[in-house]
């Protein structure tokens, strides 16, 4: 397509490289961080990652290009709001967001990260703004902070879900999964909980907290909006994420049905320098004794914890991070409970992400979606 659609539209090509550096080696673990799968799995297009492959081929940031990217896919949504084309423009600024959260995920806390997280929430905002996106933010008070999320409300929704990461994977990441819970009648409620996101970044609340009680308060979101109240809440926790979903819903008995996505029963410091990066920043503090008795007390324990309803574990046999014995702990927490594994499936079942948010949302909707008359 040509013509006057794209005048004044920014080119998606990016800078050239700084041939004064050699950032070969700290792109090439970018990428293993966040290889082409996780990038789908998290909205980043398809063209994106095409066009940051070959941006970082050449040497150039892995934050800068995304950024770009990013500007970009603003600029495509303005334009098709502008033109009353709305389900382009929520494409768009969806893209957009997805690019900004990976350009920030590698990068420290401080100035440059914050400003690449308001520029999601700015693609976020837009999106909100449109009439029938479904889309609004949500802001709950903790302590002296404000726990920040994003709701996705079908028309007539039956159920809700709190959907949220571990480490790095935060809020909006999780988009593409509130499209398969959207058709199936749930509304999904992308958290960023203690030490994640705006939480962290903005109102300084970090993993010292109560966390249970934390996610409890997304909980009270869901349980108090007028669209939703009384209606079943599950949870969804990814990776670390896992962790804290099996603790919230041990202490708070409102929620119905439980998914533990790559999650550890006893989470612990691994030996990976990004790990414990990611670590420190949720935490604030950099202290590794203190990181490892965060993460003690942070354990689920089977013979304490009881989760109440329904819960579904899913495993990658070829996860190299999480084992199958760190998350079979929490089958033992729960009556109706469920294993699934992918015997080839990488960490939180990127590699396999289309077939992993079907059985899971499937899963969700069949323990939480009032049946419609007659189906009983």
């Amino acid at each position: 397509m040509t013509g006057e659609l794209f005048t004044g539209r920014k080119p998606y090509v990016v800078a050239e490289p700084d041939p004064q550096t050699d950032p070969h080696a700290e792109l090439d673990a970018h990428w293993r961080a966040m290889p082409v799968q996780r990038l789908l799995d998290g909205g980043v297009l398809y063209g994106d990652v095409s066009r940051l492959r070959a941006a970082t081929d050449e040497g150039v940031g892995w934050d800068e290009t995304l950024e770009h990217l990013g500007e970009v896919q603003l600029d495509r949504g303005r334009d098709a709001a502008a033109r009353g084309n709305d389900l382009t423009a929520i494409r768009a600024y969806r893209a957009a967001a997805a690019d900004f959260l990976f350009a920030q995920m590698p990068v420290p806390d401080g100035h440059r990260k914050r400003g690449l997280y308001d520029q999601a929430r700015a693609a976020l905002t837009a999106i909100t703004e449109i009439p029938g996106s479904g889309l609004s933010r949500v802001e709950v008070s903790f302590g002296d902070g404000v726990l920040v999320g994003w709701l996705r409300t079908p028309v007539d929704p039956l159920a809700s879900v709190i959907v949220f990461g571990g480490q790095s994977g935060w809020g909006a990441t999780y988009y593409r999964m509130s499209d398969a819970l959207a058709a199936r009648g749930i509304a999904t409620l992308m958290a960023e909980g203690p030490g994640q996101g705006e939480s962290r970044l903005v109102s300084g609340i970090h993993l010292d907290c109560d966390v249970p009680a934390a996610f409890g308060r997304f909980v009270d979101v869901l349980d108090t909006h007028p669209d939703l109240a009384g209606a079943p809440i599950g949870i969804w926790g990814n990776s670390l994420g896992g962790t804290f979903a099996a603790l919230t819903a041990a202490a708070d008995h409102r929620i119905s049905a439980t998914v533990v996505n790559g999650g550890f029963a006893m989470p612990r410091l691994l030996p990976f320098r990004t790990f414990r990066e990611q670590a420190a920043a949720m935490l604030g503090s950099d202290d590794e004794a203190a990181l490892e008795a965060n993460f003690a007390r942070l354990a689920f324990d089977p013979g304490s914890q009881t989760i109440v309803g329904s819960l579904l574990v899913v495993h990658g046999g070829a996860d190299p991070i999480v084992e199958k014995e760190d998350q079979t702990p929490f089958l033992d927490a729960c009556d109706d409970a469920l294993l699934v594994e992918w015997p080839g499936g990488d960490h939180t079942i990127y590699n396999d992400s289309d077939e992993r948010t079907d059985v899971v949302a499937d899963w969700l909707a069949d323990r939480i979606v009032p049946p419609v008359s007659g189906d009983e």
